[in-house]
């Protein structure tokens, strides 16, 4: 069966985009100044908007952290299904996820920050699917690692025990890096990605 595909309008590309902007700078303003201490006011005054104008896009503020925090997710879903699909090794395809979910927690720091206990921020329907797509992102991990031991390439692991550990250490990075520091982005990244393969990879 083809997958529909839905074409936007030119309307709503732009109304996609100024949602986009929005979420952006309402990271931005509540990494700055705490979630309980910002309001529409402060978001919409960082993009020289009026408050009306934001209430025109998102409902409150907690909708806009909730919409904020749930791009963040499809986004890295996203681009983690892509490079399944691309013509790579499986460690190639599971470095390069790496190395694109570190650079990514680097670049989106703020949002990913709020998102560690999401039961702090989010309950009901939004929490349930908040976890979800947590869950979905997870599995995506999982099925490459698994893939990789099917393929005879990693070693024979705990694939949920392994996955967690390595989550782990690649969220741990936007605790300590800094971009005064002496190595990249990419440079961190790499190297982080170097030696959390090594769990996976056969000795040859």
């Amino acid at each position: 069966m083809l997958k529909e595909v839905k074409i936007l309008s030119l309307r709503e590309k732009k109304t996609a985009k100024k949602k986009q902007e929005i979420v952006k700078s309402a990271i931005s303003v509540i990494a700055e100044k705490g979630y309980h201490n910002t309001t529409m006011e402060d978001i919409a005054a960082n993009l020289l908007m009026t408050k009306g104008s934001v209430y025109y896009y998102f409902k409150d503020k907690q909708d806009l952290l909730y919409q904020s925090y749930k791009m963040l997710l499809e986004s890295s879903i996203e681009t983690v299904t892509k490079i399944r699909n691309e013509d790579l090794s499986i460690e190639e395809k599971l470095s390069r996820v790496m190395i694109k979910h570190i650079e990514y927690l680097i670049d989106e720091r703020s949002g990913f920050e709020m998102g560690i206990k999401p039961e702090q921020f989010f309950e009901g329907e939004q929490l349930k699917t908040i976890l979800e797509l947590r869950s979905s992102y997870s599995l995506e991990f999982d099925h490459l690692i698994v893939d990789g031991i099917e393929s005879n390439i990693f070693e024979p692991v705990d694939v949920k025990i392994v996955r967690n550990i390595m989550l782990g250490a690649m969220n741990w990075v936007i605790q300590w890096y800094s971009e005064e520091g002496e190595k990249s982005k990419e440079e961190i990244a790499t190297s982080i990605t170097k030696y959390l393969l090594r769990i996976l990879t056969k000795n040859k």
